[in-house]
């Protein structure tokens, strides 16, 4: 073997490397992948818009042991109790309590739930309703060396989006490579847009829409411009904000930019708060950490 063919294979197997520690460096460790996978796909267009065949029967009524407020136990592990706690953060905007869960700096991933209309800061960090799914949040961020977030806010308003940016500034000093994700139910959408509007948007590296709303205003802004990863879910039968309004403003945004980030998850028959059940978490943050430069 000549010496030139040598360096050439040697270049050609730290390059695969490179990738493959790329690649391996977007992956977050599984936490109950089985329990937690979407069920059959009804339809499809490749990933980026999926129809779910959701029952209720089966993903209430058999997965809890109370339906809608108590999980059956398979489905949490609650030793991540011992990385959570119930914080207040002194900011400009105001006094931001919030529950933390994992790595308060130095974190790789931060992600956020911003409740709806009606929560509070415990529902984003409770571990037997909406099917568990909290719960495996908290544990995929504890064990990625993560950090999640459920804050309370003063309103869905510019005060509320001020108390939620001066959260993140506050995490993001601490943490400052890490990539962060807000995920919104219902109304907690409307700060979700707002947080998308502001100076510091450039910050974030994803939006999760659970069950939530629109904003048309979106299309106008420099995060629309940089192409921020958009993942929406959705029951068929939200009574609150019609599907129909959601993937029409999805289908817009793909019209404006035919490669633009942005996945749908339809789930068919579901309800309001079906997504926030159902959202497969780790599917959603690998893709949007893979989109992020």
């Amino acid at each position: 073997m000549s010496a030139v063919f040598s360096v050439r294979v040697a270049v050609a197997a730290l390059a695969v490397l490179a990738l493959q520690g790329s690649a391996g460096a977007q992956a977050l460790k599984p936490f109950k992948d089985d329990l937690f996978a979407y069920p059959k796909t009804l339809s499809a267009e490749g990933m980026a818009y999926r129809v779910i065949d959701y029952r209720e029967a089966r993903d209430i009524d058999e997965r809890d042991e109370v339906p809608e407020r108590r999980v059956r136990r398979q489905y949490v592990s609650t030793g991540v109790r011992s990385v959570q706690e119930d914080l207040a953060l002194a900011t400009e905007a105001g006094t931001v309590r919030h529950v933390a869960v994992g790595r308060r700096s130095g974190a790789r991933i931060i992600t956020v739930y911003l409740h709806g209309q009606g929560g509070s800061r415990r529902q984003g960090v409770d571990d037997f309703t909406f099917g568990g799914n909290f719960n495996r949040i908290k544990n995929l961020m504890a064990g990625n060396d993560g950090l999640y977030l459920s804050p309370d806010f003063s309103d869905f308003g510019d005060k509320g989006a001020a108390e939620v940016a001066a959260l993140l500034a506050h995490y993001a000093k601490d943490s400052p490579r890490a990539k962060i994700v807000v995920a919104c139910g219902s109304m907690g959408g409307a700060l979700c847009w707002k947080l998308a509007a502001r100076p510091d948007a450039g910050r974030l590296s994803g939006l999760m829409l659970l069950g939530s709303h629109w904003d048309e205003s979106y299309l106008k802004t420099e995060s629309f411009r940089r192409g921020l990863p958009l993942f929406f879910a959705h029951g068929s039968r939200d009574t609150v904000f019609p599907v129909g309004r959601q993937e029409a403003f999805f289908r817009a945004i793909l019209a404006r930019s035919p490669s633009y980030p942005a996945r749908f998850v339809r789930f068919e028959t579901g309800t309001h708060g079906t997504p926030i059940r159902m959202a497969d978490w780790r599917e959603t943050l690998e893709w949007m950490l893979s989109q992020v430069r």
